[in-house]
Parts: structure tokens; sequence; C-alpha cells
């Protein structure tokens, strides 16, 4: 007979050996990017006309980064970035479409060789030929286009590359479901399949823990949505408006999807979840779609704050806090560096840091010192923010050089004080703008440099056309 006081001793340790069995696995690891978002669109950040209920808890279930940026001021070279885990520039990408060269260790390959089933779900646009598709580049699955944009309202026999086929690996797809609703429960069915079922023991340390890029096209021009999210909207009487904030809504409903699958498989609590965006919202160029981008100045393709400063929310249940504020500035591949350091995955090579001992406060200070932008094919749009110190050369306005568009200049601002960048501080403070322009200088000349190192080749700003060319001078 065994010693009750033994057996007693086991019932009353089980539950302990369990969590702690739990507590070894490597997490799940999902990471959510929105696109061409604004600023100020989701209630986490302030929004009130377009309710994302799904996202914000994200925030109230963990943190909120409050000075979070893209690593580009527009598509390609921002993705480029979180999955090499490295500034894009090293790889020559500072424009649209790619590829991303076969160069880059990309997050879903580290994460692979580190034991997780990889999958993406949605936009990629870092390639489009063979060696350079999601599945050539580290996914086990891929549901999506390899384009740019596309129909959220599928048409039959539409051309371009909006129209392009949805592929389930490389596979043409004929879908009927509106696109980010498809999305959505994709990435739920992923979840899903890579969960036990309701009729398996919950899966041991040694079980694969997955990892999925769910990068949804929305909310990217065009403005397509159906009646049954339109109909969430009747107050907003701007039509662009009221389309964005249904294409809005669908996004926070299948965020919700694969939020509830989550919990229904148990898998809730072991999954590291991130959500931001590529971009600055397009107010002013570039595929405008209605959104907002307060208190910010500049748009989509500019590197004043408008441009680059994105959401961005981390939930990881019992290892982040809930309701947490971060307000030291990160940027996208520091998404990449958190998710490698979580999954104990190579992370050789990186420019991204792991965000977590920032945030529980193990680590003081700010995780990079000096952050910067570059956008040469895109109207040599250029910055850098040190602490609360930031130099932008940007244009504003219309994407092409010309009367609409003002030209760059050099400009410093302190966000501390001037978070809209309305006062221009270069006259005031001299020296701090030629320290910035000296690191930016220094950088960019670093990442030429090891762009060659690569074999591959810089980009630099397109000449103009002769219509807008400068005169010579006399």
């Amino acid at each position: 007979m065994k010693n009750p006081l033994v057996v007693l001793t086991t019932l009353l340790l089980a539950p302990l050996a369990a969590l702690h069995a739990a507590d070894l696995r490597k997490p799940n690891i999902i990471v959510i990017l929105a696109d061409d978002m604004g600023y100020a669109d989701i209630g986490a950040q302030g929004g009130k006309d377009i309710p994302t209920p799904h996202i914000d808890r994200l925030a109230s279930r963990g943190v909120r980064f409050t000075d979070a940026y893209a690593n580009g001021s527009f598509c390609t070279p921002t993705r480029a970035a979180l999955l090499s885990c490295r500034y894009q520039h090293r790889y020559g990408i500072e424009d649209l479409g790619g590829p991303l060269p076969a160069q880059a260790n990309t997050l879903p390959q580290r994460l692979k060789a580190a034991g997780y089933v990889t999958g993406m779900v949605g936009k990629w646009h870092l390639g489009s030929t063979q060696g350079f598709t999601p599945v050539d580049r580290g996914f086990d699955e891929f549901f999506g286009f390899v384009g740019g944009g596309h129909q959220y309202i599928i048409q039959p026999n539409g051309k371009g590359e909006y129209n392009a086929p949805i592929l389930r690996n490389r596979d043409p797809v004929k879908e009927q479901r509106y696109l980010t609703d498809a999305f959505g429960e994709e990435a739920a069915a992923f979840v899903e399949r890579c969960s036990p079922t309701k009729n398996e023991e919950p899966r041991t340390k040694d079980a694969k823990p997955f990892f999925l890029y769910l990068a949804f096209n929305a909310v990217h021009t065009p403005l397509e949505a159906t009646e049954k999210y339109k109909a969430r909207f009747p107050g907003i009487t701007d039509p662009k408006r009221q389309t964005y904030a249904a294409m809005l809504s669908a996004m926070d409903d299948a965020v919700g999807l694969v939020i509830a699958k989550l919990e229904q498989t148990g898998e809730f609590d072991r999954t590291l979840i991130v959500f931001t965006n590529d971009n600055g919202g397009p107010t002013t160029r570039n595929a405008v779609n209605g959104s907002r981008n307060t208190p910010l100045r500049g748009s989509k393709c500019e590197t004043f704050e408008g441009g680059i400063r994105v959401p961005m929310l981390m939930q990881w249940p019992g290892v982040i806090a809930p309701g947490t504020t971060y307000a030291k500035p990160a940027i996208s591949f520091d998404i990449s560096a958190t998710a490698l350091a979580a999954a104990g995955a190579d992370a050789s090579a990186i420019d991204g840091v792991d965000l977590l001992p920032f945030i529980k406060g193990v680590r003081s200070g700010a995780p990079h010192d000096v952050l910067f932008w570059r956008s040469r094919t895109m109207s040599n749009n250029y910055a850098a923010r040190q602490g609360d110190w930031k130099y932008v050369h940007s244009t504003e306005g219309d994407a092409a050089p010309g009367p609409r568009q003002k030209p760059a200049q050099d400009r410093l601002f302190n966000l501390a004080t001037d978070l809209s960048e309305q006062r221009d501080l270069a006259t005031e403070e001299p020296a701090k703008l030629a320290e910035l322009k000296k690191l930016y200088a220094a950088w960019s000349d670093e990442m030429d440099a090891d762009c060659r190192r690569l074999g591959l080749e810089p980009k630099f700003p397109k000449p103009l056309s002769p219509a807008v060319k400068k005169p010579a001078a006399k």
C-alpha cells in the first residue's frame, strides 16, 4: 500500500510540475502586421470613431509602445527589416518589391532551425520569382499573395498585380471570400493545425511550437469593404473614411478570430503576440486611404513622425504585465530580435534588440542609442533619432518632385516637447544638428559598405526627369 503522505504530496505537486513543463516549452509566436494604418486609428492609440476591441485588448493584456517605429516609411523596406532582422539597407533594399536577397538569414529560417513550425498568411512583397517566395524563405506554409497589393473583393477576370491569383504555398486557389476575412480564417486554421485537439493531452515541452506571420494588406488601397462592415459605421459621412473604417473593423475581427482560436485550443497563455504597422498612414500621397496620423506631422513615404511612427502592441501572458506602457524608442526589427530571444533561436548578425528585458525593467536605459531611416529612392528622405532629438531631411506632400512637393531640408526637432515637429531647432542648436548629421553619415556609409561586402549594390536616388531638372547655374 502506498504511503498516504507520498500520494498527497504527489497530487499537490503535479500541477506545479505540469506548469513548470509548460514554462520550459518554447512559446508560440504570432507577428501581426497591418498595412498603411493610421497612427491614431485604433482605440489603443486614442482612436474614437472606429472600435477595434480585439486589437486594443492586446494592449490591455500586455504592453503598448509609445515611441515605436517602422524601419521604413513605406512597404517593402519595413518588411525586409522585419524578416531579415537587420537594417534593410544592408541588402540594398530601399524601394518597393524586393526581392529580399538570398544573403539574408530570415526570421522564419532561424525559427525553423530552432524547432518551430512556420506559417505565413497575407501579403509578402519581398520577391515573386522562384527562390524568393515565402516557402523558399523559411515558411512551411503560405496562404496569400506575393505582390504589393490585392483586390479585397476578388474579380474573377481581373487583370494586373492586384488581381493576381491567391496562392496556397505555390499553387493558385479560387478564392471567393472577402480577402481580410479569408486571411483571418486561414490564420486561425493554421493555429488549430499546430495545436492539440480537444481529445489530446496538452503538448509536452518537446512538441513543436509555431510561428505565424499574419501580414494583412488591410487597410491599404483599393478601398473595398462588404456591406456587413460598412453598416457598422452609419455615423461616418465621408465615404473614404467610412470604407476605411469598415476595412479596419474587418481586420480587427480577423485578429479576434485568431485570438479566439488560441483560447479554444489552450495555446493563448503560451503565445507571444505582436501587432504593428508597416509605416505611417498615407494621408497625403501613395495610396491615400482616409487614415489619420494625429497628432503627428507627415505621411507615408516621409521621414517625419507621421511616416515612420507606428502603433506597436505586445502580449505574452505571465511574462509581460497587463496594461504596461514602454516609452523608449523601439523599431520593427526589435520584434524579430525579441522573437528570436524568446525562442532560443540563433540571433547572430542582427541589428534588433530583445525588448523583453527593457519592458520588464531588468535592463535600464534604451534599447538603441540612435535609430536611422533612409529612403534614397523615395525623394531621398532620411532621418536619425537619438534620445528625444530627431534630425529630419524629408520632402513633404506629393510623391514626385514638383510644385506640390515641399523640398527636403535639414531640420532638427525635440520630440519630448514637440511631438508634432512644428518647431525647427536647426538654427538654435547647430551643434546638435551637426552631431546627428555626422552619426547619420557614418551609419549610411556603413550600410553601403556592408551591402557591397555581401556582393550587392546599394540603391541611390533616382535621377530627376528632364521636366523637373533644376536649371544649370549661369
